[in-house]
């Protein structure tokens, strides 16, 4: 049986749609491009999307944080939109602070966006060293290089360092080529790509140069100990007891950490296991030490990433998925 597709009829007439869509209804084709199994047509006040009832309802409310953005500040733009798809409710601001962590390139808010990404903004403030563990999306590494960011355009602390296990080379980087950050490259795009979105490009460019930001394996921060930094351990589900411990222990004077995880992907060898369930374990009742679990709720990529998470826990036998306990 086919189902019949649901249209509904949206009024902008308390906006001027015109400027509202921009020139050439080039702001309709981006969210036209955002919402691919819906037809939206535009009739001057009116707008007609005809689909499935669950993506019209979908889209009814990030509509309405759009035009709630729009009646704010005046335009929407291409970024609003993409913060506003990102939330995980309605609206981006829905059960969250409003408070903005950095003000990124081409206007860019960053802001936590869910509950748990605000507990985790919190616990940063409160703590020096704080476990962000949860699946893919939920935004527990961007949280945690915006908070970074932040804490160094406050001159909070001296230097950035972003670390990540290369676990498919075996830390051995030697053979690729480049320099140190060339070889690099691979593991800690993500964090490169959330640096992008903060801060402008040569004044990145200038941070790499003079080492205020600076990225290494994991396997180099032995023997150091790393004073005044804001330290992000990311993918920290592929270190091993001993290499987790190691890092642990090169804290600082004035240093934050930020131990980042997902433990239902680990990477490491069969016959080598995850620290990082261990060192919660061992570690959750240290004064100073907090751990913050994100969830499904947390995902803000596309809303389909949440359904493949739920969906892959259902066949996951839950010894090889361990998560952490209240």
């Amino acid at each position: 049986m086919i189902d019949t597709p649901t249209e509904k009829i949206f009024s902008l007439e308390e906006l001027d749609y015109a400027r509202f869509w921009g020139t050439n209804d080039r702001m309709l084709d981006f969210v036209r491009l955002l919402f691919p199994k819906l037809k939206l047509i535009a009739r001057g006040e009116m707008l007609k999307a005809i689909g499935s009832e669950e993506d019209i309802q979908w889209f009814e409310g990030k509509l309405q944080a759009m035009m709630t953005y729009y009646e704010k500040f005046g335009r929407l733009t291409e970024n609003a939109v993409m913060g506003i798809m990102e939330s995980g409710g309605a609206s981006p601001e829905a059960e969250v602070s409003d408070e903005i962590l950095v003000h990124g390139r081409n206007g860019l808010l960053i802001k936590a966006r869910t509950p748990n990404q605000q507990r985790l903004v919190r616990s940063v403030y409160e703590n020096d060293m704080v476990f962000a563990i949860g699946p893919a999306g939920t935004g527990k590494t961007y949280t945690a290089v915006a908070m970074a960011v932040r804490a160094l355009k406050n001159k909070e602390i001296r230097r950035i360092i972003l670390t990540r296990p290369a676990v498919e080379a075996g830390e051995n980087l030697g053979f690729l080529p480049g320099d140190l950050r060339d070889k690099l490259d691979p593991y800690l795009q993500p964090l490169y790509d959330a640096l992008r979105d903060m801060i402008p490009q040569q004044k990145l460019l200038s941070y790499w140069e003079d080492n205020t930001i600076e990225i290494a394996p994991l396997a180099f921060m032995r023997g150091r100990t790393l004073d005044n930094a804001f330290v992000i351990l990311d993918e920290a589900q592929n270190a091993t007891s001993a290499q987790l411990k190691m890092f642990l222990t090169r804290m600082g004077r004035n240093a934050k950490f930020v131990i980042t995880g997902d433990l239902t992907q680990v990477d490491l060898p069969r016959h080598q296991q995850s620290g990082l369930l261990q060192a919660t374990q061992l570690l959750r009742d240290i004064k100073g030490i907090d751990i913050i679990q994100l969830d499904r709720s947390d995902v803000i990529r596309h809303r389909l990433v949440t359904d493949i998470i739920r969906a892959y826990e259902k066949t996951t036998p839950p010894e090889s998925t361990p998560l952490l306990q209240d």
